[in-house]
């Protein structure tokens, strides 16, 4: 038999082991940029980012299907706040960050209900470029999350703001690297998602709150602006 036929099949099982156990696992040096603001809590595309009041939907995943803040954070919210959600790539760098600097007020670990769903229509839609990238998405309201709060400082006054990570089903699993309590500094490493998978930033909303991203926008954990 002709050893060359076994080329292109040991040639991808090569590719795959390499993307898989070392270039997923990579973690670029990030710089914070300077002065007053809040930055992405990881890297990939923003799907969504939303003013959403009490009682309000972020998004409607379908006809009949909404998501809410109480969904996502599995806390009921009764201010405005400022919903940002950032889908996650296979291909990204999947160590997530911190957006403002802080105290680590709760980590919340949330099973899914009652099963992981994939996240095939989020990635396909932003493949094509098919706004709006949330449609179908039952991940959002559904699968396994780690919900981190922290108290901050933002321009003078005191901020409390959450962080999600939501697994996919290919998911192994969700890792946090911080307690509560612990004083975490902005642009600093606080956990990881394995796989393809989506992180939100929820923020209380002020007036004085610049949105720098939109939909659609590539974002970098650690160094890409989301509000000035």
């Amino acid at each position: 038999m002709n050893p060359l036929l076994f080329a292109p099949p040991l040639t991808l099982a090569a590719v795959f082991l390499y993307w898989r156990y070392i270039w997923f696992f990579r973690n670029p040096p990030r710089v914070p940029p300077p002065g007053e603001n809040i930055l992405s809590p990881a890297d990939g595309t923003v799907v969504y980012v939303r003013l959403v009041k009490p009682h309000q939907e972020v998004v409607t995943i379908k006809q009949g299907m909404e998501a809410r803040l109480k969904d996502i954070v599995k806390e009921d919210l009764i201010y405005p706040k400022i919903s940002i959600g950032i889908f996650m790539s296979p291909f990204n760098v999947h160590y997530n960050r911190i957006p403002l600097a802080g105290r680590v007020a709760a980590v919340q670990h949330h099973p899914a209900t009652p099963h992981n769903l994939s996240m095939f229509h989020m990635h396909w839609r932003l493949l094509l470029h098919r706004p709006p990238f949330y449609r179908h998405s039952r991940h959002i309201i559904q699968n396994e999350r780690t919900v981190t709060r922290i108290e901050g400082t933002y321009k003078g006054e005191r901020v409390s703001y959450y962080i999600v990570q939501i697994a996919a089903r290919s998911v192994n699993g969700i890792d946090s690297y911080v307690t509560e309590g612990e004083e975490v500094s902005k642009g600093r490493i606080f956990g990881m998602i394995r796989i393809g998978s989506q992180v939100d930033l929820v923020l209380p909303y002020r007036p004085d709150l610049e949105l720098m991203v939109g939909p659609g926008d590539k974002v970098r954990a650690g160094e890409s602006i989301l509000v000035a």
